[in-house]
């Protein structure tokens, strides 16, 4: 049987998600899916809302994170790497509808895994990054999925660490090549909501939730974009029941960085009080876009691109984007249930004591 609700909502040391799945009428048909990976942040949520359509969901993983997600389902333990232990034995001569791949990084592993499954699977969905564009960071706003990849000098490089992005537009190459025409491409901007540990998002409703005066950058018409992790996971499991294989770019529409600062104070409703504060004022004070101030750009600046990306395909393909409050208040709930520790621990945003000496300096500047 699957993870139930509250199972979902309890389990892993991450305490999984507060935002609880609505009930799902069946899917026309029922698929049998393999994923790759499932036991982290997307994965879960994916898993869940394959299970709550009635599809049947098989985990192939090392089996060495979140082991209590999921205990009823089908485990195949292995490595993606061809060449580490087992590797990808356990899915030899092994049918399945779909594949969906949210682990791959490296295109010598996700060709590996498309060439062997090649015979055996229908589609094979690849979990990519807005950011394997070229110059993904600059230019225009509203870019459409025809912008061109980004490129290596040496593609055969594994250093994620480094070239992370451009290595997901190998990987999608890899997989096109295994399985011309079979293959679906997702590419997600910063994804966001219950289970996300990197804070990046959770750090302003978080910061809004403890109350007083909150440093808002930049001006309220900078934008920002996202996509929550349960509209992405949604969207995915929608592309295998349509059959829709083709490229997405996975984000809401670009929304006003000052409207969704006024969701997070809105779902506090604590008396938060926004001061914005000029961008070159901030960057004197060694407060930059990308660094302490996540999700966040001054218009004026070519970084902006990072954040203003067309999601028009997706949207007419089926995609739906849930109101910013609800994405706001159920990552609010989530991170409350974590640990105290954890939640003492904040991995993004401005520092406390740092927030309260620019907010010092600026009214001083003003006086």
């Amino acid at each position: 049987m699957p993870l139930n609700r509250r199972q979902f909502v309890t389990s892993s040391t991450a305490a999984a998600a507060l935002s609880a799945f609505p009930v799902f009428l069946p899917a026309q048909q029922q698929l049998k899916i393999l994923m790759l990976g499932g036991t982290g942040f997307l994965g879960p949520h994916t898993v869940q809302y394959a299970l709550d359509r009635g599809h049947e969901v098989t985990l192939f993983n090392r089996g060495k994170t979140n082991n209590d997600l999921f205990p009823d389902l089908e485990r195949i333990v292995g490595n993606r790497d061809p060449d580490i232990d087992a590797g990808l034995s356990g899915l030899k001569d092994r049918e399945w509808d779909a594949v969906i791949d949210t682990s791959g990084f490296v295109p010598r592993i996700v060709g590996a895994s498309s060439g062997l499954l090649g015979d055996n699977v229908g589609q094979y969905l690849f979990v990519s990054t807005i950011c394997q564009y070229n110059d993904w960071m600059e230019g225009e706003q509203l870019r459409t999925e025809d912008w061109p990849r980004g490129t290596l000098e040496d593609p055969t490089t594994e250093d994620v660490r480094t070239h992370y992005c451009y290595l997901k537009a190998y990987c999608e190459l890899a997989a096109e090549q295994a399985m011309p025409g079979r293959v679906t491409q997702i590419r997600p901007g910063l994804i966001v909501g219950p289970r996300d540990n990197t804070d990046r998002f959770t750090y302003y409703p978080m910061r809004a939730d403890r109350g007083g005066e909150m440093l808002a950058p930049g001006a309220p018409s900078n934008l920002t974009q996202y996509i929550d992790v349960r509209d992405l996971a949604a969207f995915m499991v929608h592309c295998l029941e349509q059959k829709l294989t083709d490229s997405y770019n996975l984000v809401r529409q670009p929304m006003p960085f000052g409207d969704f600062l006024e969701s997070c104070v809105r779902v506090a409703d604590n008396g938060t009080e926004l001061t914005w504060v000029p961008t070159d004022f901030l960057a004197a004070h060694e407060l930059e876009p990308w660094q302490e101030l996540q999700m966040w750009a001054d218009n004026d600046r070519p970084v902006t691109g990072s954040l203003t990306w067309s999601s028009a395909k997706a949207l007419r393909a089926g995609l739906k984007i849930r109101p910013i409050d609800e994405t706001v208040r159920d990552t609010v709930e989530w991170y409350k249930s974590l640990p105290a520790e954890r939640q003492a621990a904040m991995r993004s945003g401005i520092d406390a004591a740092k927030e309260a000496a620019v907010l010092k300096a600026w009214h001083e500047s003003q006086a």
